[in-house]
């Protein structure tokens, strides 16, 4: 018997670092993000003997463990025990020989919200096979605990809403953990005319958000005043984004993408560097409006918006930087599981 699951990554449009505590906490968050046609992946197959085992193809790495109840978190495959460390604490696991097996379609530290959408996968396969009574939100929320509390990773909390809910959703962050899901009701021509503009380009460099995020979260600590009114600007381009996208406005995404690429460059020093500038220019000059780098920053995946038909001339444009375009559609769905022989 296996049990499967796939959950989808995200490309965050607008707000992008105001979900990170403290400030969430303090003033609130507010982010819109889509999911697309990319995902983590993982399957439990149980076996008859041989304890377990834990195994990223995409990464090359894999470990055996006799059934014990712990397993050890020392940097290699730490989603995938840390999952299985807390499932088995909270629910137990009856099973004690089985393969938990996983893959993502992108590189980690890509800006897609690779880590965070694993886990909900790997939890969705421990859902599938022990049949937990976990909601949409318990989920998320259960895999933000594991990242953030259980294996101290720093990060922000849409990734793992995302990847549980799926399609365009306006979120709020709050204290105490609280997050409000807003699916979004957008036509499908916007969304056709929206997939066609937006260009995802991978720079061929990954990056430790962590870094990054742990930068951002020291300079709303200590009341860095440029860094925390840029995040009060990105929270505001959330709300201007939703409103365009509802709206049909598309004309002005371009140009609320650029107003939030400049605000988030002020977050933290490593978000952006030459190179990424480079980039950016190098687009905006060959007919994009603008665009984003996407996640914490630092490398990875951007986006840019490019109208009418600037799409052609903004891929010849970079094609000296040595990247590549990423295929892709919105997908409507969050995490799915299923189970077969």
């Amino acid at each position: 018997m296996i049990f499967r699951s796939k959950a989808p990554l995200r490309l965050g449009l607008a707000g992008g670092g105001t979900d990170v505590s403290p400030y969430a906490d303090e003033f609130g968050g507010a982010i819109l993000n889509a999911t697309i046609s990319l995902h983590a992946h993982a399957s439990i197959e149980l076996l008859n003997a041989g304890g377990i085992i834990v195994e990223a193809f995409d990464r090359n790495e894999k470990e055996h463990h006799a059934s014990i109840n712990e397993l050890p978190i020392n940097g290699c495959l730490d989603l995938l025990k840390g999952v299985y460390n807390r499932i088995k604490k909270d629910y137990g696991i009856p099973q004690t020989d089985f393969k938990l097996s996983t893959s993502v379609d992108v590189p980690a530290g890509s800006g897609l919200g690779t880590s965070s959408t694993l886990v909900v996968a790997i939890i969705g396969t421990f859902v599938e096979m022990l049949k937990l009574p976990l909601g949409d939100y318990d989920i998320a929320h259960y895999a933000y605990d594991i990242e953030r509390n259980d294996l101290k990773l720093a990060g922000g909390r849409q990734d793992q809403y995302a990847a549980t809910f799926g399609g365009f959703n306006f979120m709020e962050f709050y204290e105490n953990d609280k997050v409000i899901v807003n699916p979004l009701r957008i036509r499908q021509e916007y969304l056709h005319e929206l997939e066609n503009n937006l260009l995802l380009y991978y720079t061929s460099t990954s990056r430790e958000s962590a870094t990054i995020i742990k930068e951002q979260q020291k300079n709303v600590l200590e009341k860095n005043e440029d860094s925390v009114a840029a995040m009060h600007q990105l929270k505001e381009q959330s709300r201007m984004m939703k409103e365009a996208l509802l709206k049909g406005r598309l004309n002005e995404i371009g140009e609320i993408l650029d107003y939030g690429f400049q605000q988030k460059i002020k977050m933290a020093h490593n978000i952006s560097n030459n190179i990424i500038q480079d980039i950016y220019s190098t687009a905006k000059k060959a007919g994009a409006i603008g665009g984003k780098i996407s996640g914490a920053g630092g490398g990875g995946f951007m986006v840019f918006y490019c109208p009418a038909n600037t799409r052609h001339h903004v891929k010849n444009a970079l094609h000296t930087f040595g990247g590549e375009f990423k295929n892709y559609q919105f997908t409507q769905h969050g995490l799915t599981t299923w189970t077969t022989k």
